[in-house]
């Protein structure tokens, strides 16, 4: 048996602060921004946070929904906020030992620790969490499924006995792999008892989770008002320390506008989604902060290797050449995306940094008189997004330096997707985002296709909505999955995206930056880097 056994998350000692008034709480974040500075034990954002569907960490899976669930529920293994780069870490588990087969990874609980209720977090309440999980089948059930955890199986797989639980996977995988796995979303861990008091017809408390919290994190949910604001109470024993915000309150200001000024009066601590103008307007300004952080999501072209030029490689190696990466990156993207072009974002395992393509205009035509290919012209999708238009109008002016047409159509991101996924499209530009934090999460889908036919309906893969049969990429994907060798595991993920550049119909253009404006008196805010989601708790003022 391998062990593996560390420090917990980062243990911080908090500054100890009395209680403002509270009132202010109530005029500050439900009803509408009052114009007062914010208390010094309460933290007040400004954000996008109109994509919440539930709070239940079963079923959450849009952007704003995680960072609830990172500050409401603890998970076997979780990031530290504050060493992101250590990846993940142990949280509710305070160890694990893997099997001789690698089948089997046993978790040991962390004691003294309590739900909010006051009731303390065992390994029957994780099991439960876990199996609940797919057992529900919501949308992020697929990050345990792929496991081969089915409804019918998941008893007798994932077993708690005593202080410990039992996860027993279908076949032997990296064991960082898995363990990612459950950093995301859906492994938050629920207090079983408190949930199915309020199950609802089998709903394993569904409906209930969907607005309520039983968790052991930092906070707890006060209330959530869909498309308005949520807020949250700290939770004084948590285990890694009482949290100095002793409120979180979360309101949704759709404007960067809005959420410039709101900051600049002092109604809010944070404001989360300013545009790269508002963002400048803020640079002289001595009270206030702007981080700028990457996150895990693409921008990337594709090319339908259906399409007689563009399955062509020396065309689509040309087409590569007439990116004007640092062109858009220094003018309308600026401050928003940095140029990237592999399929791992930085801050994953075995993420490089190679750019082998730049703006060439001479390359190109050169390409293109090797491939005997004149008058090329095509159609490319765009979903109806200012950056993502500006992008596709960048791209065909620099086509057009080469004698490329490049027919823009402009839908909704159901119209655009939908072809996308038909594989109707020429051309497709968009973004991805990892759904979680594992190579695995990008590389089995960029570079994973094992049936291309149309029969195969693999629309879940962005290979195989382009057509594209990546050979031996398909392999190397399935045998980096499985390697136990963390070193060795990397170094397959750096090779297979050098091997992707060379050859895949894709560009990989840009990786997200996120820009936070914050009042300079607020210390240790993070959103989470590329890889997992916004922790309050260590927050101070």
């Amino acid at each position: 048996m391998t062990r593996n056994s560390s420090r917990p998350l980062t243990r911080r000692v908090f500054f100890k602060r009395s209680l403002a008034s509270l009132a202010l709480g109530a005029a500050i974040g439900l009803g509408g921004l009052a114009e007062a500075k914010t208390p010094d034990n309460m933290l007040v954002i400004a954000h996008r946070i109109d994509d919440i569907t539930t709070l239940d960490p079963a079923q959450s899976f849009e952007f704003a929904g995680s960072d609830v669930i990172m500050n409401v529920y603890g998970k076997l293994v979780n990031f530290d906020p504050l060493n992101l780069e250590a990846g993940f870490q142990p949280d509710l588990a305070e160890s694990w030992e893997v099997s001789e087969d690698g089948l089997s990874i046993t978790f040991t609980m962390r004691e003294g620790v309590n739900f909010h209720s006051g009731n303390p977090v065992t390994a029957d309440d994780a099991a439960f969490s876990l199996q609940r999980v797919v057992k529900l089948n919501k949308t992020p059930s697929f990050i345990l499924t792929q496991f081969g955890f089915t409804p019918e199986n998941v008893e007798e797989t994932i077993v708690a006995d005593g202080n410990t639980l039992t996860i027993t996977t279908d076949k032997k995988y990296a064991t960082s792999f898995v363990l990612n796995c459950l950093t995301a979303t859906l492994g938050g861990i629920v207090e079983k008892a408190l949930v199915m008091e309020n199950e609802q017809d089998g709903d394993l408390g569904n409906a209930w989770l969907a607005t309520n919290s039983a968790g052991s994190g930092a906070y707890k949910v006060v209330n959530w008002k869909p498309s308005e604001s949520y807020t949250l109470a700290a939770n004084p024993d948590f285990y890694l320390g009482a949290p100095s915000m002793k409120r979180v309150i979360v309101q949704h200001i759709q404007e960067s506008a809005t959420q410039r000024l709101l900051l600049e009066k002092g109604d809010v601590d944070i404001a989360r989604n300013l545009n790269p103008e508002d963002v400048a307007g803020l640079e002289d300004q001595e009270s206030v902060a702007v981080d700028t952080d990457l996150k895990g999501n693409l921008m990337y072209i594709s090319f339908n290797q259906k399409h007689p030029q563009l399955s062509n490689p020396k065309v689509v190696e040309a087409l590569k050449y007439l990116i004007d990466y640092k062109g858009m990156e220094d003018s309308f993207l600026k401050g928003q995306w940095r140029e990237h072009q592999s399929f791992l974002p930085a801050g994953y395992l075995g993420a490089i940094d190679d750019k082998p393509f730049s703006y060439n205009v001479e390359k190109a035509k050169e390409l293109l008189a090797e491939a005997g290919v004149e008058n090329l012209e095509f159609e490319a999708g765009v979903r109806e997004a200012q950056e993502r238009i500006e992008i596709a109008q960048s791209l065909q002016n620099t086509f057009a330096q080469a004698g490329i047409t490049m027919n823009i159509t402009i839908g909704t991101g159901k119209q655009i997707l939908t072809r996308y996924r038909a594989r109707e499209l020429d051309m497709y530009l968009g973004a991805w985002g990892p759904d979680y934090p594992d190579p695995q999460t990008n590389a089995g889908t960029f570079a994973y296709n094992p049936d291309n036919s149309d029969e195969a309906q693999a629309t879940g893969l962005l290979a195989y909505r382009n057509a594209w049969d990546p050979g031996p990429l398909t392999a190397a994907v399935e045998a980096a999955v499985i390697e136990g060798d963390t070193d060795k595991r990397r170094e397959m993920y750096e090779q297979m995206q050098r091997d992707f550049q060379a050859v895949a119909p894709f560009a990989i253009m840009f990786q997200k930056t996120a820009q936070t404006a914050r009042q300079a008196s607020v210390k240790d805010f993070t959103i989470g880097g590329s890889v997992t989601a916004t922790a309050y708790w260590p927050v101070t003022k």
